[in-house]
């Protein structure tokens, strides 16, 4: 196993209500993304999947900066925020120019906590989850809609992260 139970930091205490539910099940794999890098070293985390592909566990933490800025920050709270690490059409930048730092992997991790932590401000009190934010197409999606499509998008690249740290050091996911 990846990870002792008695040392697995994600609840599994039943969670009742829309709101508890959903940003539950977000907060176990924003932890599980985590969990999955730990106690990797700049060259590990930066190590690509297989060629061509520039997927790195470093690389999955810098996009998921981008992806948390943008839903959290851009699309409900209607601020206007630069991209962390992709710039204008490349949508790949986070994953190339993952560099196998300590620098880098600081960088990657504070930028990703700080997202976080203002998702979760944004997610304090009891907010309306029928509010709709708007897409950078003009589109608008619900409160609800973001959640469900973050929990989507983490566990899509948690189970990535799987197949990156088992490749790194044998560690298979639970």
């Amino acid at each position: 196993m990846f990870l002792a139970p008695e040392k697995d930091p994600r609840s599994s205490t039943p969670t009742f209500g829309e709101l508890a539910t959903l940003t539950g099940y977000l907060e176990a794999y924003r932890q599980t993304l985590e969990l999955k890098c730990q106690g990797l070293d700049p060259e590990q985390l930066a190590c690509r999947s297989v060629p061509p592909s520039d997927l790195s566990l470093l690389g999955l933490v810098r996009h998921m900066a981008d992806v948390e800025r943008y839903w959290f920050r851009q699309v409900l709270a209607g601020l206007q925020s630069a991209r962390h690490f992709d710039a204008g059409d490349d949508g790949d930048a986070a994953f190339r120019d993952a560099v196998p730092t300590a620098a880098a992997v600081e960088q990657a991790w504070s930028l990703w906590r700080g997202e976080i932590e203002f998702a979760r401000g944004l997610l304090t009190g009891p907010p309306d989850l029928d509010r709709k934010g708007t897409m950078r197409d003009g589109q608008s999606v619900e409160w609800r809609e973001v959640l469900v499509h973050m929990i989507e998008e983490y566990a899509r690249h948690c189970g990535h992260a799987d197949l990156l740290r088992e490749r790194i050091d044998g560690r298979v996911g639970q």
